[in-house]
């Protein structure tokens, strides 16, 4: 008769089954997924990476008062700078790659040719004569990134948190800028692309692109951020041997914790990959190899491409007065009647003509699944609340009721192992998803095991946090309930 009213009391549902994701992914998400992403910690926050525009193209980064450089083919430092007085706030390389420039946050330039800073002054340096040739006056407010045109040298621009984009021309006397954009946001960075003529610019949490040529024209502005974007990258994706190799694209990173790719030919989002940390900076190689994103909390996620072999060989071959490679040689075919072809290894693939014969998968099957298909029904729910997962707790929960072993499972629990059922009862039993089966199930265990619990302190603050839970519970159904009851003439009245 017990066994007829748990049964009453906890009607069998039906488990529902989700239904899985298509795994499908273009050839780009598929290219950016090739780069296999290696940690290189023990830094503090890396505020920007820059990579040589020459072989083997290193990279700095700035960490501290300390500007590091790093092998992009070992991914390890191979030189670091220590003679700053202040936190590093960037670097960047001359075309040359023979002159690295860094400034730090005391205002101290070593070998650079532009600078900016906190006195919203841009100046241009003479670095042989190691003094100021020109000062640019026009930002109102800190100067945090600038750019040099990929076509002029005497023509860059800077970004400055007034929200003001400025193209300066050093050429043109008088501090006045060539053309100015408002971005609507402090200005986090502006890149040039590699035409010249448009600019990238990144504030709040929008990415935007300016047609210079044009006067300024906005021609399009990326808001697939949730937070600031902070940094942006300009690089081509894949090499000589990709698809779509020279395609450039936009990489943008964001305090979200995102890395954006945006194909700024057809305007739109080609790739997404989320990072467990605030994004500072981004760099990528010019050979298209290695990508780094510097991280808040001192971690620099560097990423490396996997070279298929047929690029080895490709790229062997392409080689001035080298001989062709012996593996583009013809392979001989094995045939039936020759022996070895009853020795093929398991990496062997089969032929078009050949019957597969293929080996069902051993389902490897959870812990509490074992433990029900071995009917220890008791076992099974304390393995299942230990996982703390909810969805196949109430599964399990479910397959005990179907199987009239569940009271039978709670009135045996230990206190450790009640304790475990009462902490999940508390938060979970008012959610409403959960609610039909838990809630009719709290009130069970309470009156069963009323004794243990009257006997435990431990058990007795758990029952008061789930009586909590219950009475908040209650008084937002009714808050609930109030507001409908005045939502409802409303929505009558508005549907005459």
């Amino acid at each position: 008769m017990e066994e007829e009213k748990v049964e009453r009391r906890f009607p069998v549902k039906a488990k529902l089954k989700s239904k899985g994701r298509g795994s499908k992914q273009t050839p780009e998400s598929k290219y950016w997924s090739s780069f296999k992403t290696r940690q290189i910690p023990n830094l503090i926050s890396v505020p920007s990476l820059t990579f040589s525009p020459t072989p083997p193209h290193s990279f700095a980064a700035a960490h501290s008062a300390t500007l590091t450089l790093f092998s992009s083919k070992t991914l390890s430092p191979t030189a670091t700078i220590s003679s700053f007085s202040d936190a590093v706030s960037c670097a960047s390389f001359r075309s040359d790659a023979l002159l690295l420039a860094a400034s730090d946050l005391s205002g101290l330039v070593q070998l650079h040719l532009i600078s900016a800073g906190d006195d919203a002054l841009v100046k241009f340096w003479d670095v042989a004569e190691e003094a100021s040739v020109a000062e640019f006056i026009g930002h109102k407010d800190y100067v945090r990134c600038g750019d040099s045109s990929p076509v002029n040298s005497d023509v860059f621009i800077t970004g400055s948190y007034d929200h003001i984009v400025k193209l300066w021309d050093v050429r043109v006397r008088g501090s006045k800028s060539s053309v100015q954009v408002n971005h609507g946001a402090p200005v986090e960075d502006a890149v040039f692309l590699p035409s010249g003529g448009i600019v990238a610019t990144a504030g709040g949490n929008s990415v935007k692109l300016w047609d210079l040529i044009g006067g300024g024209r906005l021609l399009f502005s990326m808001e697939s951020h949730n937070k600031t974007v902070t940094s942006l990258c300009v690089g081509k994706i894949g090499n000589d041997f990709g698809e779509e190799s020279n395609q450039s694209r936009i990489m943008s990173v964001g305090l979200d914790g995102y890395l954006k790719v945006f194909d700024y030919g057809s305007f739109k989002v080609t790739h997404s990959m989320r990072f467990p940390a605030p994004l500072l900076s981004v760099g990528y190689s010019p050979d298209c190899s290695t990508r780094v994103i510097g991280t808040s909390n001192g971690v620099i996620y560097a990423s490396k491409k996997k070279v298929k072999e047929s690029e080895k060989v490709e790229i062997e071959s392409s080689s001035f007065w080298r001989v062709a490679p012996v593996e583009l040689t013809e392979k001989k075919v094995l045939r039936p009647s020759h022996f070895r072809y009853f020795h093929r290894g398991q990496g062997e693939k089969p032929s078009a003509g050949d019957y597969l014969v293929m080996k069902p998968k051993k389902v490897k099957l959870a812990e509490h699944d074992r433990l029900l298909n071995k009917f220890e029904h008791a076992e099974a729910l304390v393995s299942v609340l230990e996982s703390k997962n909810p969805e196949n707790v109430l599964a399990v929960m479910e397959e005990l009721v179907a199987r009239k072993t569940l009271i039978k499972c709670v009135s045996n629990l230990g206190v450790e192992k009640l304790e475990l059922l009462l902490v999940f009862l508390h938060k979970y039993s008012t959610m409403p998803r959960y609610s039909s089966l838990l809630m009719g199930l709290t009130k069970k265990v309470l009156e069963m095991r009323a004794d243990d619990i009257r006997a435990s302190q431990a058990l007795k603050s758990h029952v008061r946090n789930l009586k909590r839970s219950v009475e908040e519970e209650i008084r937002v159904q009714q808050s609930l309930q109030e507001i409908q009851g005045i939502i409802s003439p409303l929505l009558k009245i508005a549907g005459r």
